[in-house]
């Protein structure tokens, strides 16, 4: 079988690959995640994920390599993950009863070949309460994730409703991608 490389250290994106039953390794890429600011959200994210799978290729160059990338976005601003108690805060604050974007962007190499693509899934939030944020905050779960809020987790009670691809909120539309993997030529 064709090797499967995964370019990410994220457990999540691990878990989410491991649904579509194929052996694969992971490999994680240290890449200059500095991008112009002014570009749309789904360009970031596909120039982001194609860049960690150019440099995973390097080292497995006859592998089908996935990167991939995840951002949140509200009101045009892009929503990292919160450096303190307080910006996390803040972020769920600002999500409270309103809709957010998340975008997912995979890049996929196969010697020659790079085929990019992008998700976006809107999330609306549940009004949440200072009592509800502080709650949240004190699980420590929104510290590694953008928007402060992980869907798959404790996150997911704060979500009144998503439209789009859940698997692409957590971090890798794998619906999609198992599609792009059989049409590059992967054994799937």
């Amino acid at each position: 079988m064709a090797n499967l490389i995964l370019a990410s250290s994220s457990p999540r994106r691990k878990e989410l690959l491991e649904k579509l039953s194929v052996p694969f390794e992971s490999y994680s890429p240290n890449i200059d995640e500095s991008i112009e600011s002014q570009l749309p959200p789904g360009d970031i994210v596909t120039t982001l994920a194609a860049r960690k799978a150019k440099k995973a290729a390097r080292l497995y160059p006859h592998s089908f390599v996935i990167g991939s990338d995840t951002i949140v976005v509200y009101r045009h601003k892009i929503l990292g993950k919160p450096a303190s108690r307080e910006s996390a805060k803040k972020m769920l604050s600002e999500l409270s009863g309103n809709t957010h974007s998340v975008y997912t962007g995979v890049a996929v190499i196969h010697d020659e070949t790079i085929h990019t693509f992008y998700e976006k899934t809107d999330v609306i939030f549940w009004e949440l309460s200072d009592e509800d944020i502080e709650k949240y905050v004190n699980t420590g779960e929104p510290f590694d994730k953008a928007g402060a809020y992980g869907i798959q987790g404790q996150g997911g009670l704060l979500v009144k409703s998503i439209q789009g691809d859940y698997y692409s909120v957590v971090g890798l539309p794998i619906g999609r991608l198992l599609r792009v993997l059989k049409k590059m030529g992967y054994p799937v």
